[in-house]
């Protein structure tokens, strides 16, 4: 079961603030009316003689302490708020757990992702209400598919009111071919070698402005021939590891109440519990 974190921070921050609220309503004043008649029951003694008498004192701290839950609700609710509008509104970090997104994004990448690039929306309900910008072609973009509540990460190839064609791992956007240059060959063994393929590194251009892709020379089930038509306000999502991914392909163009936002930066590297934490990869996206 996938955890809903945007949920449980907003009802961790909404009960840390009610208590804390509620101490200030309710409880402080009883509080702070005991430790009048305290004082009351030791008038006419200055401040230094009150603070020498061990009797004194261990009746102020009795009733003047704060219940455990106001004291924690207190040092909680400031960190927890934060966290909350950083995570909500500004930037929320995630990690890369599948390798769709190779050579650009590899499994174990902690990357940054900017919550304001695409408007500002309300946490849990994801509805926008300040409008920014747009997703761009060859963004790489965090959102919801259409078929899940996880997380997916995957570049925007389509914009609305866009054709594309996937045809043998070669593009075409609105019936132009999107040019692709070989950088290198992956060695890499797995289902593309079995399949009798070896895999390429190349650069395809997108929006004037080349983005690194593989490919197998074999083309997979989702790279053989394909034509969409990206629907108004949806966008056209695919992984940069093209013949190990699930996208728009498979399940069709995400629309545009379920972006989240858009990965800028790789901020840190680590790829199992036990491994140790890198910054070698650390960079913009």
């Amino acid at each position: 079961m996938d955890i809903n974190l945007p949920l449980i921070l907003l009802l961790a921050v909404s009960a840390t603030g009610l208590v804390w609220l509620y101490d200030i309503i309710a409880l402080r004043a009883p509080r702070k009316a005991a430790v009048r008649e305290l004082d009351a029951q030791y008038a006419g003694r200055d401040d230094a003689s009150k603070l020498a008498d061990e009797g004194y004192q261990t009746a102020y701290s009795a009733v003047i302490r704060e219940p455990a839950v106001v004291e924690y609700s207190k040092s909680f609710f400031p960190i927890l708020l934060l966290v909350f509008v950083l995570r909500s509104f500004v930037i929320e970090p995630f990690q890369i757990p599948s390798e769709s997104m190779v050579p650009t994004l590899e499994v174990g990448d902690f990357i940054a992702v900017n919550k304001f690039a695409y408007g500002l929306r309300l946490p849990v309900l994801r509805t926008k209400f300040l409008a920014v910008g747009d997703p761009q072609r060859g963004d790489v973009m965090v959102f919801f598919p259409p078929n899940s509540e996880r997380y997916f990460i995957k570049r925007v190839i389509g914009l609305p009111g866009d054709t594309v064609r996937y045809t043998d791992n070669v593009l075409y956007v609105n019936g132009e071919r999107k040019q692709q240059v070989l950088v290198s060959e992956d060695p890499e063994r797995d289902y593309c070698s079995s399949r009798g393929g070896r895999y390429l590194v190349m650069d395809e251009l997108l929006a004037d402005e080349a983005h690194r892709m593989r490919k197998c020379t074999v083309a997979g089930r989702l790279s053989v021939d394909g034509t969409y038509v990206v629907p108004k306000g949806h966008y056209f999502m695919m992984g940069d590891n093209r013949d190990n991914s699930s996208d728009s392909r498979d399940w069709g163009p995400v629309p545009e109440e379920r972006i989240v936002g858009k990965a800028f930066a790789i901020w840190m590297h680590w790829k199992t519990f036990f491994s140790i934490p890198s910054f070698s990869r650390t960079g913009s996206i």
